[in-house]
């Protein structure tokens, strides 16, 4: 169990390199369905740097907590603490990203 959090860990952080650098655009939810007049007035670049911070987070601290689990007896703490940091995560990215200062 321990190891699965490195492993997801280090496909989030190899994802928001790949949304930011590699222009994977499509993988951002409801951007892929907006038509070219909603897609212009969405400042992309700085949604999918928003994007790629908030998915190196999470793709850090799971790493983190993996390595934590290894080390500890009882290593249902990375369960405890992995919800609230991916909940508080994406509510973060919700709401920082409907805001104005991503809007052209």
């Amino acid at each position: 169990m321990e190891t699965s959090y490195i492993y997801v860990g280090i496909f989030l952080i190899l994802l928001g390199v790949a949304v930011k650098y590699f222009k994977l655009y499509f993988l951002i939810a409801g951007y892929n369905t907006m038509s070219k007049a909603e897609k212009e007035k969405v400042n992309i670049e700085k949604v999918t740097t928003l994007l790629r911070n908030v998915l190196v987070f999470i793709g850090l601290t799971m790493i983190l907590l993996g390595f934590v689990s290894l080390f500890m007896e009882d290593s249902r703490i990375a369960s405890y603490v992995f919800f609230p940091i991916v909940i508080g995560s994406v509510i973060y990215l919700i709401v920082k990203s409907n805001s104005q200062a991503y809007k052209k």
